[in-house]
């Protein structure tokens, strides 16, 4: 870049940084930030979104009480490494070829969309862009955003690391247990609870930084599989589904099967009353509020952003089922909403008056920009090029500018999920499958768990959204499905 351009872009970023200060709804100090991340969270699993969940998350309610609940918030991508990435980088993961957990290959009837494996360090992460202005910087829980070190936290903006590394999950030791097994976390006492563990270090990290602005991110390894949990919290939600009657109730029911050569229908659970998930989630939310209670503590709840959200849908089609959706359509791996809808929340406090619930579709991507502006910070644009601030949804106005959210999904999901690609425009959705090109239309506010496909009755919408849907394709440059040796061709978008 020559002198005079990067001599505006500092100018026009000085210029937004001292505009949001003078902001009289924001606060002049840099706050700290929480960010909460949870595994494989399904959008139904806590009470603010579903008063009759099975499950009981009276933290995350709490948080949820004091910001804003975002009704529509999605995940950029239906299984974890893609949407962490979208948190982290502000860009669709489609950009860099990261479309699927790192790394899955699975084929089906044909090869998946080529895989990047690891979070280029080109990338400058939300964590790198507060560490420039001087934040104290920590990671916590679960990475899986590169298969060795020279791709984990430390590399990627993160003064400390708790646990981060290759794996996807808690798969070494005692799992959820100490001795844990993970090169990235020293072992505590025997039997030991990981979430617990890392809610610790999180709020350990946050007293030991209360002068000075500190950026904290906590990305459990729960409610993933294995499906593990302590005894006393699994028997407590034994005991509540026997006390509801829910042990004696169906609950599976067939959901479609894509898989090539399956004996029977793909099996979907819908009913929440698994005790060993149940207590899981309870686990988790503990976990939050011993971060929050520690801000409480230490006078900093009204200096600190927080904010939590999921990286996929509850796992609901397979690996146990541990979850149930309903009213939404599918689960983690499905591009039906019940594998991108997510708890998506955010407690800004410099904002007064912030609406305690917003419908707007808003997407993981939005986090970024959202964030450098509740800070005061100049915007990153060329970085966070797909995120939109959702600071004017935070202070009441009701729209953002932006006509759609997109998602693409070339490969074959562990879940039973279709390659597919999704986009949503105001209340429609349109799901376009990627092995035949067939595509379906749904309208969510009339029709969430997408059971109504309206695309015979409405051509030309469904060709306005299907042509938008395919520039964006080709704007991020998506990669699709590839034939066997000597086997058929895929479906390909038309350019």
């Amino acid at each position: 870049m020559s002198f005079m351009p990067r001599f505006f872009a500092v100018l026009i970023g000085c210029v937004f940084a001292t505009s949001a200060l003078s902001d009289p709804n924001i606060h002049a100090k840099s706050p700290n930030v929480v960010f909460f991340l949870v595994d494989d969270l399904g959008f139904m699993d806590v009470g603010v979104n579903n008063p009759k969940s099975f499950y009981e998350t009276p933290n995350i309610d709490r948080l949820a009480d004091r910001g804003t609940n975002f009704t529509d918030g999605y995940a950029a991508n239906p299984v974890c490494s893609p949407t962490r990435y979208s948190i982290l980088t502000g860009r669709y993961p489609t950009r860099a070829d990261a479309t699927n957990f790192f790394s899955g290959k699975r084929p089906g009837r044909f090869l998946p969309a080529v895989l990047n494996d690891h979070m280029p360090l080109s990338e400058v992460t939300m964590a790198e862009a507060f560490k420039q202005h001087g934040y104290h910087t920590m990671f916590a829980g679960k990475w899986h955003l590169g298969p060795s070190e020279e791709f984990w936290p430390p590399r990627q903006g993160f003064d400390l690391n708790f646990g981060g590394y290759s794996r996807g999950g808690p798969y070494g030791g005692k799992r959820y247990f100490s001795p844990y097994g993970n090169p990235r976390l020293t072992d505590g006492p025997d039997g030991e609870h990981l979430p617990i563990r890392l809610a610790q270090e999180t709020a350990n990290f946050i007293a030991q930084n209360k002068a000075d602005p500190c950026f904290a991110y906590l990305a459990f390894y729960s409610v993933h599989t294995p499906l593990l949990a302590p005894k006393a919290l699994v028997k407590k939600y034994q005991e509540k589904a026997k006390r509801l009657g829910l042990d004696t109730q169906e609950a599976f029911a067939d959901e479609e099967q894509v898989w090539p050569n399956a004996k029977q229908p793909r099996r979907v659970r819908t009913l929440q009353a698994h005790a060993t998930y149940a207590a899981m989630v309870e686990s988790m939310d503990r976990a939050v509020g011993i971060v929050i209670d520690r801000l409480e503590a230490l006078d900093l709840m009204d200096e600190t952003i927080i904010c939590l959200t999921s990286d996929n849908g509850g796992l609901s089609t397979s690996e146990g089922s541990p979850t149930s959706n309903l009213p939404l359509r599918g689960g983690k791996g499905w591009v039906y909403e019940g594998g991108i809808r997510e708890a998506f929340m955010i407690h800004a406090p410099m904002i007064k008056d912030a609406p305690k619930s917003c419908s707007v579709p808003v997407v993981s991507t939005d986090f970024y920009p959202t964030l450098l502006e509740l800070a005061g910070l100049p915007p990153l644009p060329q970085q966070h090029l797909d995120g939109v601030s959702l600071v004017p949804l935070l202070k009441g106005e009701k729209n953002l500018e932006r006509d759609a959210l997109y998602w693409h999904y070339p490969h074959y999901s562990n879940q039973g999920g279709f390659p597919g690609g999704a986009i949503r425009m105001g209340d429609w959705k349109l799901v376009e499958r990627y092995e035949d090109g067939k595509v379906h239309l749904y309208n969510l506010a009339e029709d969430v768990g997408e059971q109504n496909d309206l695309a015979d009755q409405h051509p030309e919408r469904v060709a306005a959204m299907r042509e938008q849907l395919h520039r964006w394709y080709q704007d991020v440059d998506a990669k699709f499905l590839r034939p066997k040796d000597n086997g058929p061709m895929p479906w390909q978008p038309t350019q």
